[in-house]
């Protein structure tokens, strides 16, 4: 690739970006909530101009983003009387002695991991080599201009150029961020101007830097604090300004030979999130206001873009909806009408309310929406139902429905960016756990799929994957996708990793990580538990697992790994479970009403505090999560269910299972005094049971707390992640080995 430098003096004016942050890559607008561990080729993210932004994975449009779900950090002192600002010295004081007790106990205990973790370490990464060939960086083309992003740098060149002649645009590392990426990219329509979001793993904060294109690209703006942005014309930029973890706030800047900035739009209600999108034909931006339940939208007109945006429907408790745009026809994807799971409808633009939507078409019971694709006449549902990823083909000429059931490996949908609306084929990528991304296509004009045999990708050939249903205290049947080498035998005598997450309507993360391959070829079984709470099997699975519900994700997951016990996978002595984030809910509640069917727990980020969380309406968030959690301060009957399952509040002397929590001293949406406060409980718990018993072959379980001083909730860096995902199949193999040297006398078990 050859490669002529095109980048003009930017440093000076980016000094102030601060380092920010996946789904959330992720996402998409699902950036993967970092369940259990993430593994990313370095610096490489999906370089999408489309509506969705820069990542491997979207979420139902509609859907709150991952990366801001639950609570942030702990935030605002109110200076007021003197013995308020005495407690909370004191309070400063005691989390300083906690956090420094807590680095010396961890400095004390990693040497015990540290060949382990040097031997995982080197696996993966020749794992990561092997199997990281993949399908280039994804390119965007405009007429004859070609887009794309690798390692921090944004290219140019052209679609005729069989030479590999490339400009760069633009460089984080010629700015002095290597440590930032490049989460979002817009070009405006006439390409004079690029949009682009910085963001690193060590913040949350994001900044939009505008480059005025040309023979020398220049910055021509830097905003801070942006969420979600869109061109609606040549000159003119829409976007969401961002604070404390919440967007209420949109705004245009144009940049026409009268510079100006305004507000547009400002949202009232705590608790809605506002972002921005672009319907794929550009003809409109929407305005999208989301709680966790309800949605409104307003659009702007891509041809008056200084007109007042005008209200699609107004908000319905309960309905939520999302936009696109067809030949002067809203097409609504909405939960509106029963049952309460997504259909997409639509509606003429002149007469838009909710009493004018007509349906086109209804997803089937059980079946979860992960994506829409619109084109200019078709559209393509990616689905889930019962474990099994389908296609649905909607054609808007002939009125008919064609779906694609795809491979039975298949675990998870990687989309790709699709600018043109006209485009004849749809570009996807299949994955699962264990298995690297595939290429597929599908084609419009030959009304058929087709696997990309754009390079060799190995194939996984001693993988087996089941498929069970496990019966929940209430008989309802939850789905488990199990995993394990063909060539195992003894399967009960085997590791067993159990994954669980269960909350926002979101899926487990079940796309391809070198480490999951790695453990199948040491001889682990891994299962995932789609747990209620999760949005495996559509809204209402989510429904039955939050709020009052909550309780059933914790039935539904002892359920499914007695189920694995019984069917001969593995057995308690030889199990681990893995959550991250909120998965640490169900997790954290487990470890207390069932410790005897675990032998270890690695909680990332974990959620175990949720009663103080939810009663701090302080922090900027906590309003927004009580359609996940409750109100425990306005209803008591709330507080007291949230008090029956919160993992902090049900701690007591028993055996406990060995655990290691990975924390983050810069995490804003999980607080660290509350991880801090957990640990400190549960080995007190640990202890006082040790103390009070005798009994031969009681052991006490090693709590163990890492706090990075880097990384956020939501964001890691390549070398961070392998090591934190080292580290935690360190601890595991340890606490396994003891197990194994116990009943075998030192032989190793695998």
């Amino acid at each position: 690739m050859k490669v002529r430098t095109s980048c003009a003096g930017l440093r000076n004016l980016l000094q102030r970006l601060s380092v920010s942050d996946k789904y959330c890559s992720k996402h998409n607008r699902l950036q993967t909530i970092c369940l259990y561990s993430k593994i990313n080729p370095p610096k490489c993210h999906i370089l999408d101009c489309s509506w969705s932004t820069c990542a491997h994975r979207t979420v139902s449009p509609g859907s709150i983003l991952p990366w801001r779900f639950f609570t942030c950090k702990e935030g605002t002192k109110i200076p007021s009387k003197r013995k308020q600002n005495t407690s909370i010295t004191t309070s400063e004081l005691l989390y300083k002695n906690l956090l420094k007790s807590e680095r010396e106990n961890w400095n004390d205990t990693s040497a015990r991991y540290k060949a382990m973790t040097k031997r995982i370490k080197e696996k993966i990464e020749e794992l990561h080599n092997k199997y990281t060939f993949n399908l280039g960086s994804p390119r965007i083309r405009f007429g004859e201009n070609v887009y794309f992003e690798e390692n921090g740098c944004i290219f140019l060149s052209k679609a005729d150029d069989d030479e590999g002649n490339v400009d760069i645009l633009f460089s984080t590392e010629d700015l002095g961020l290597s440590d930032a990426f490049i989460r979002q990219i817009r070009i405006s329509p006439d390409q004079r101007y690029m949009a682009i979001s910085l963001k690193s793993e060590n913040s949350e904060e994001i900044t939009c830097v505008i480059m005025k294109l040309g023979q020398f690209p220049v910055v021509e703006k830097v905003i801070p604090n942006v969420f979600s942005f869109e061109w609606a014309t040549n000159d003119v930029l829409y976007y969401t300004s961002q604070k404390n973890l919440k967007c209420q706030d949109v705004l245009m800047t144009t940049f026409t030979n009268q510079k100006r900035t305004k507000l547009v739009y400002t949202e009232q209600d705590a608790r809605f999130f506002v972002d921005i999108h672009r319907t794929k034909d550009r003809r409109f931006l929407t305005i999208n206001s989301n709680s966790k339940t309800t949605s409104e939208v307003w659009l702007v007109d891509c041809r008056n873009p200084f007109k007042l945006p005008a209200l699609v429907q107004a908000r319905t408790k309960g309905v939520i909806y999302h936009v696109e745009h067809r030949n002067d026809e809203l097409y609504i994807l909405t939960t509106y009408g029963e049952p309460a799971e997504y259909k997409l409808m639509k509606a003429p633009i002149a007469s838009s309310g909710i009493e004018n939507w007509q349906l086109v078409y209804a997803l089937e019971d059980k079946t979860k929406l992960v994506d829409l694709e619109m084109f200019s006449d078709h559209c393509i549902m990616f689905l889930k139902n019962a474990g099994q990823l389908y296609l649905n083909v909607i054609s808007f000429v002939s009125h008919s429905v064609q779906s694609i059931k795809l491979p039975t490996w298949a675990c998870e949908f990687e989309l790709e960016s699709h600018p043109e609306h006209t485009t004849s084929t749809c570009y996807f990528q299949l994955t699962s756990p264990v298995h690297p991304p595939k290429r597929f296509a599908y084609s419009f004009k030959q009304n058929n799929l087709i696997e990309q045999a754009v390079q060799e990708v190995p194939i996984i050939t001693n993988c087996h994957t089941t498929r069970l249903l496990a019966k929940s205290k209430d008989e309802t049947l939850v789905p488990i996708t199990v995993f394990h080498n063909m060539n195992s035998k003894e399967l009960h005598r085997k590791p067993l990793l159990v994954h669980v997450y269960g909350a926002y309507g979101i899926d487990l993360n079940m796309s391809f990580k070198e480490e999951k391959l790695m453990l199948i070829e040491e001889g682990w079984i891994l299962a995932y538990c789609h747990v209620r709470g999760g949005g495996e099997l559509g809204l209402r699975w989510h429904r039955d697992g939050c709020q009052h519900n909550k309780l059933n994700g914790l039935h539904d997951l002892r359920a499914c790994i007695r189920l694995l016990h019984q069917q001969g996978l593995s057995q308690p002595k030889y199990t681990a479970l893995a959550a991250a984030s909120a998965g640490g809910v169900l997790a954290g509640a487990l470890c207390n009403t069932d410790p005897e069917l675990i032998r270890a727990v690695v909680l990332q980020a974990p959620f175990v505090d949720v009663l103080n969380t939810m009663r701090k309406t302080h922090l900027p968030l906590t309003i927004e999560e009580q359609e996940e959690w409750g109100n425990p301060l306005a209803d008591e009957k709330c507080m007291k269910f949230i008090k029956s399952y919160c993992p902090y509040q049900n701690i007591k002397p028993q055996p406990y299972p060995s655990v290691f929590i990975t924390a983050y001293e810069n995490d804003q949406r999980i607080p660290l005094t509350g991880v801090l406060r957990y640990v400190q409980k549960l080995r007190k718990a640990a202890l006082d049971y040790a103390s009070r018993t005798s009994q031969k072959g009681n052991r006490i379980p090693n709590i163990i707390l890492d706090i990075q001083a880097s990384g956020s909730h939501c964001d890691l860096s390549w070398e961070d992640s392998l090591n934190e995902v080292a580290r935690h199949l360190a601890f595991l193999n340890k606490e396994l080995e003891e197990v194994c040297h116990l009943q075998h006398h030192g032989k190793s078990c695998k």
